[in-house]
């Protein structure tokens, strides 16, 4: 704690003792001795606002939370004095000073919801049940998982983070097999191949004690991944769910040397276009700081809810053709006015998704 100074920062309508390890708006922090506080993830705590009054509006009727690997608590702080709603939240972090700091800030905003635990996540998991988990660590959130899946209850929601992208995005071939059991492919499908990878994995677990996902929100932003995935229980939504969960050769969707075999990775549709919408109303209701960039993100993900599979770049397409590279406007265009399906993408600001085959796109860049 050397050298580190208490501050009181002010996210939405919410203040919270946090010490300044990075201040940055971008970007990882660096993980200290004190209780972690990272300024960019802000949006992501704000769309877990949004997100959370969401799912109390839609079950109306008491519910509990838990925001699991807390640190500083700001996010389950957040939760307990922004959201309206019968429910209560455990704030917890196994590390003795981040639980001091975490009693501190449930003080400051005088908050009669909020409980403050020190524990280690996975003993608190099999303790007690809870219809939403908030799962945001400093990496990978794979050590948890299985744990979550057990406690959560029937239609309850599993929130987590991972910022292990490199892994997950193949760079690092081999940690993301020992995490995830699945093989990535480093290119330019790397990140919406990597939050598919996430998901996949949280299929598998789910699968093993005969529970089903539906993805409701999943982005990547920043040096991060972050999905909300529904929790079902049954062996018929266990199966459902894992006919989305497969190997791919990658040869399918772009053009390279030789088959590559990647995956296991979730197949199915990673938002709920309907969930989206009603999430993205609520932010007129709340007091955010990144309120402008989550309506974009999910005007982004509303718009390629129910699209096909993976996205082209127009840079992919004339390095391919060897031709010069056609504004992304000017393809949609062409695309709309042949009757195909299109949508821009949250995972690249060039990139596109449509149902159009690879012959279609090549002969737009012939022209």
């Amino acid at each position: 704690m050397k050298n580190q100074e208490l501050s009181i920062v002010k996210e939405g309508t919410t203040k919270c003792f946090v010490f300044k390890n990075k201040s940055s708006s971008k970007g990882p922090g660096t993980k200290k001795g004190s209780p972690f506080y990272n300024p960019a993830m802000e949006l992501n705590r704000d769309l877990s606002i949004v997100f959370v009054q969401w799912l109390l509006n839609k079950k109306n009727t008491h519910l509990d939370f838990i925001d699991g690997l807390a640190s500083s608590g700001i996010r389950g702080i957040r939760l307990a004095n922004e959201v309206d709603g019968d429910f209560n939240i455990a704030i917890n972090d196994w590390n003795e000073q981040a639980y001091l700091q975490i009693k501190k800030n449930i003080e400051l905003n005088t908050l009669k919801n909020a409980i403050a635990c020190n524990k280690n996540l996975n003993v608190l998991l099999s303790e007690e049940k809870f219809d939403y988990i908030d799962i945001d660590p400093f990496g990978s959130p794979v050590y948890y998982i299985d744990s979550a899946i057990r406690s959560i209850k029937n239609e309850g929601i599993i929130a987590c983070t991972a910022t292990d992208t490199a892994a997950l995005c193949g760079r690092y071939e081999n940690a993301c097999m020992r995490r995830y059991a699945a093989r990535s492919f480093h290119s330019y499908l790397m990140k919406e191949m990597g939050l598919r990878i996430l998901l996949g994995f949280l299929c598998r677990v789910a699968a093993k004690f005969d529970k089903g996902i539906k993805p409701i929100i999943s982005y990547s932003d920043d040096h991060y991944f972050r999905t909300y995935v529904l929790i079902r229980s049954g062996k018929r939504l266990a199966n459902e769910s894992m006919e989305n969960y497969s190997l791919i050769n990658i040869n399918d969707y772009i053009a390279v040397d030789k088959n590559i075999i990647v995956g296991p990775l979730w197949l199915g549709k990673i938002h709920d276009i309907y969930a989206v919408k009603e999430i993205r109303t609520l932010l007129f209701k709340k007091e955010l700081n990144t309120k402008n960039s989550i309506w974009k993100l999910l005007s982004l993900l509303e718009e390629e809810a129910n699209a096909p599979l993976f996205f082209f770049t127009s840079e992919y397409l004339a390095s391919f053709k060897k031709t010069p590279i056609i504004k992304l406007e000017i393809i949609i265009e062409e695309l709309k006015k042949n009757g195909f399906f299109v949508s821009k993408t949250q995972f690249s600001p060039i990139g596109f998704k449509t149902d159009a085959a690879i012959k279609d796109l090549i002969e737009i860049f012939e022209k």
